[in-house]
């Protein structure tokens, strides 16, 4: 039975499906906007919630060593640079692996890559509390980078399943809100433990940090097996019709036209717009970077010596950062304007960096200016994956996705290393800080010259085709 559905919402008002089925009435089906809106409001209920925190966790298992450090430099005699380096190690691993975890999650499904993920990593950031050495330091985190590899790419990859590319710039903010909330989290939580829990039963309070932000991981990781739904048209928690309407939406995106030279590895290096995504994602990747590991030693900077307080005073940045992400994701999304906010945000984040490289003395004029470069950093990160999975041409998307966050890798690489090492060699993190604004300010000049971001996404505007 042939059935003629019309969407008749702001982005596929004109989309004529043909659909078979024998669950629907015959002749034309219309959807209402109500419909559509409820079908995704179930969806996002449904997946995001424990998406959000397993992000959380991730984030927070990649930047608590900036505070440990505050405690465990001085008890193992570890330098700034031992410390950079070994922050650093972390994305060796992830760069190496980053790729491979992804397309072995096209062929076996989100729920046993996030079991394999997750286990690992929770047991992996655990470890670190047996760290004596340089040597052992740089291992374990080269580990935990081995471990996480394909995490958040996959989690990208899977949400383009289920949402259409003008849906994905908020629900990517979700993502990246966890980000920033792990920013919040981490600072207090990771503060209060080693502050109060040093020396119970023998371990030091930066011990026991990995150990309670390390095993939820892998608890996390077993429950999300037995929670989430690889595809759409396995959600038996959805109606035949909703299946059906989602498989419509996300079938429907016209751009994305085939890579020459076929799928995988070979075709996404034939992609000539591949090679600026990477190179504007390891842009904003350094930015965030650069915070996470260093904003802690910032703050201990400006005359806070209590490593519980530096906690809380990280979550003015991160809490302003949050808003100012998900005010502009919703905007982009409405307005169809993510080239521009990508330009803006990352204007932003260079201008409060480099402001915050030359100013001395005053800490709330610190603390503003870093707070506006975090918002401009996380900013970007939600319009970006919009512009990315949309432009990627579906045939290389689960490579293209894990290609780009593994150049992105680089930054991991690179950043806290750097920073580590120009701070030892100057006593301060102002050259570093004006290196990265200048990044930045490239990345809106790249964006700004790219092509097909303003016809990677269909038109608001609806037309009356009449069927």
């Amino acid at each position: 039975m042939e059935i003629r559905m019309k969407v008749l919402s702001g982005m596929q008002a004109d989309a004529v499906h043909e659909l078979n089925g024998d669950a629907l009435a015959s002749g034309e089906q219309v959807v209402a906007d109500g419909d559509i809106e409820l079908t995704y409001r179930g969806i996002t209920l449904r997946l995001m919630p424990l998406l959000f925190i397993c992000c959380v966790l991730n984030h927070i298992d990649r930047i608590n060593i900036g505070y440990a450090q505050l405690q465990m430099r001085s008890e193992l005699g570890f330098s700034a640079a031992v410390y950079g380096i070994g922050a650093s190690m972390f994305y060796v691993g992830y760069l190496l692996f980053e790729i491979p975890s992804n397309l072995v999650m096209q062929r076996i499904g989100a729920r046993k890559t996030l079991l394999r993920i997750m286990l690992l990593w929770g047991l992996a950031s655990t470890a670190t509390l047996l760290v004596r050495t340089p040597m052992e330091f740089y291992i374990v985190r080269f580990l935990l980078g081995v471990f996480e590899a394909g995490f958040f790419p996959g989690v990208v990859l899977y949400l383009t399943f289920w949402y259409p590319p003008e849906r994905r710039a908020r629900i990517i903010a979700m993502l990246m809100a966890a980000g920033v909330a792990a920013g919040m989290i981490a600072g207090p939580l990771s503060g209060w433990i080693i502050q109060n829990l040093n020396s119970l039963w023998g371990l030091k309070g930066w011990q026991w940090m990995f150990v309670l932000q390390g095993l939820p991981a892998s608890l996390l990781g077993i429950i999300a097996y037995f929670y989430l739904t690889d595809q759409p048209e396995q959600a038996t928690w959805l109606s035949e019709r909703q299946r059906q309407l989602v498989a419509s939406h996300t079938a429907l995106v016209p751009h994305q036209t085939p890579a020459s030279g076929g799928g995988g590895i070979r075709g996404i290096w034939r992609l000539p717009s591949f090679f600026a995504l990477g190179y504007l994602y390891f842009a904003i990747s350094c930015g965030a970077y650069t915070l996470s590991f260093w904003l802690p030693e910032m703050i201990h900077g400006w005359g806070f010596s209590n490593v519980q307080e530096v906690g809380f005073y990280s979550l003015i940045p991160y809490s302003i950062g949050m808003l100012a992400m998900f005010w502009v994701a919703r905007r982009s999304d409405a307005r169809r304007s993510h080239r521009q906010s990508f330009v803006i945000a990352t204007c932003v984040a260079a201008l409060g960096l480099a402001a915050t490289a030359c100013t001395t003395g005053s800490l709330w004029m610190s603390m503003t200016l870093v707070s506006a470069a975090t918002a401009g950093v996380v900013s970007a990160f939600p319009v970006f994956w919009a512009i990315a999975t949309s432009v990627l041409p579906k045939n290389v998307a689960a490579v293209g996705i894990a290609a780009i966050t593994t150049l992105s890798g680089l930054a991991g690489v690179l950043c806290p290393a750097s920073m580590g090492l120009l701070k030892t060699a100057t006593g301060s993190t102002s050259i570093g800080l004006y290196v990265l604004a200048a990044l930045l300010v490239s990345a809106g000049v790249v964006m700004s010259r790219l092509h097909g971001v303003d016809r990677a996404l269909p038109s608001t505007a609806p037309s009356r085709r009449t069927t």
